[in-house]
């Protein structure tokens, strides 16, 4: 369970969360919506660790990750949060493989431990032709898919997602949806993601809606 208390965060004299206040329950696939200056991503970068709150606590199973030192709360990150962003954030040097791999190999894994369990998570996700291919030989939807695989490689508790379909086509979109939810089903992960599109939301356990800085829904 993850529960978030009473954070605010303010950039220079612009408040962008005021007294927030939100618990997610084990497995749920919770939606965030809004429009654009809401605050959404900026609470969800503070729940997944990269951005620290200027008051508050984000607790996990009850351990408050703001209050850890930086070096902790990297190795949590690694472990216990994986993320996919709107724009996949795979580096184009490396192969697909490796892009996915990278993660398990920070964590601690060999190099080949690490390869092999990417090959696996991309094979299971469709993607077992395309191992040797860089980010620019694929599809916007083949990256998508390879970003969900980097997010699942270290088996984390939680998929945090910014506008997951934001740079994708309906065809796209719909199939990055089927995913996620098949994921879902079959890990039992939690699901936070952030999005303008109500065709993800509707489908959600719950959604939250934003504005201002608060949750209004």
């Amino acid at each position: 369970m993850i529960e978030i208390r009473n954070i605010s965060k303010s950039f220079d004299r612009l408040r962008v969360l005021d007294d927030v206040s939100l618990t997610i329950n084990d497995g749920e696939f919770l939606s965030i919506v809004g429009p654009s200056g809401a605050g959404k991503t900026t609470l969800l970068q503070i729940i997944g660790s990269l951005e620290a709150p200027d008051s508050g606590s984000v607790l996990y199973d009850g351990t408050d990750i703001v209050k850890m030192k930086s070096d902790v709360l990297a190795r949590f990150r690694n472990s216990n949060i994986g993320f996919v962003f709107q724009f996949h954030q795979l580096l184009p040097e490396f192969t697909i493989t490796e892009n996915v791999a990278l993660p398990a190999m920070i964590g601690g894994k060999s190099k080949r431990e690490a390869m092999a369990e990417a090959t696996k998570i991309l094979e299971g996700l469709g993607l077992g032709s395309r191992l040797d291919h860089r980010p620019n030989q694929l599809s916007g939807g083949e990256r998508q898919r390879a970003a969900a695989a980097r997010a699942l490689i270290n088996d984390p508790k939680v998929i945090l997602a910014d506008e997951p379909s934001g740079s994708l086509d309906s065809h796209n979109r719909e199939e990055l949806y089927r995913l996620f939810f098949e994921l879902r089903a079959t890990t039992g992960k939690t699901f936070i993601i952030v999005t303008h599109d109500e065709s993800l939301a509707v489908n959600s356990d719950r959604v939250i809606h934003m504005n201002d800085g608060r949750i209004i829904t």
